[in-house]
């Protein structure tokens, strides 16, 4: 029997499936851990040896919903239900007509 091409053609038989956490086609079907960030671990695999794919994984490299307005309503002091001098045209009237006195 030969190593090369008549030995892949009898590769039918899938060992990974899709990862509910990453998405990825690397949840193991026998061992039932991804390989690629080790779901159902509750810490998501990372290696030092692995900088770049770290790098790949890190925060800001997807959408960040919610840590991308942080930095904003940080800078106002998180106020909530209030309604801000530039977008309330009675506050800004009454802005004017003080500055003007």
């Amino acid at each position: 029997m030969t190593k090369g091409t008549t030995s892949f053609g009898k590769r039918h038989s899938k060992s990974h499936g899709l990862c509910r956490r990453c998405g990825n086609r690397s949840l193991h079907y026998q061992k039932k851990t991804c390989a690629s960030c080790g779901y159902p671990s509750a810490k998501i695999r990372s290696y030092n040896w692995g900088e770049k794919a770290k790098r790949r994984k890190t925060t800001g490299t997807g959408r960040m919903r919610y840590l991308k307005t942080v930095t904003r309503r940080f800078k106002n002091g998180f106020r909530q239900g209030t309604a801000s001098a530039k977008s309330d045209p009675a506050i800004q009237i009454h802005s004017k007509t003080t500055i003007s006195i």
